[in-house]
């Protein structure tokens, strides 16, 4: 019996599937638990437009990413901290800073865990970091840290 999966079943398919199981597993699991339904025609027809809807959202969150991604790229975020002896911060700069500046100098809004920093920021001057706009755009930036 073809099957139209509503949700990831193990070792069947993922939701959205047309897959062929046993008719009793089918009748007897799947559909009345509403991982499955049966697939007829407008069963089908319904699955390909909701494709289609997910295909072309998808492809706008990667062209408003890229087009993030074109803004931010190579750029600076300056950070003002407290500066205590020899250029130490007190404590450190946090992503959550990083994201409030990009917010503010650049009206883009980045979570914060997105945001990449590969060593703690505790000293003034030039940090790199990566900011993860879209799972396929990634963007280098430096963080410019300077005395408050």
């Amino acid at each position: 019996m073809k099957v139209i999966l509503q949700a990831n079943v193990k070792k069947i398919g993922s939701k959205g599937d047309v897959v062929e199981v046993a008719e009793g597993y089918a009748r007897n699991y799947l559909l009345p638990r509403g991982l499955a339904v049966e697939a007829n025609a407008g069963n089908l027809r319904q699955v390909a437009q909701v494709k289609q809807a997910e295909s072309s959202r998808m492809d706008r969150e990667l062209k408003e990413a890229e087009r993030v991604g074109a803004i931010l790229q190579k750029k600076k975020v300056n950070v003002a901290a407290k500066v205590g002896e020899g250029g130490r911060l007190f404590g450190s700069i946090t992503t959550q800073e990083i994201g409030e500046q990009l917010r503010s100098q650049f009206s883009v809004e980045i979570d914060k865990r997105k945001i990449e920093v590969k060593e703690p920021i505790k000293t003034l001057g030039s940090h790199p970091i990566t900011v993860k706009v879209h799972p396929k755009v990634h963007v280098s930036m430096t963080v410019e840290v300077t005395p408050e």
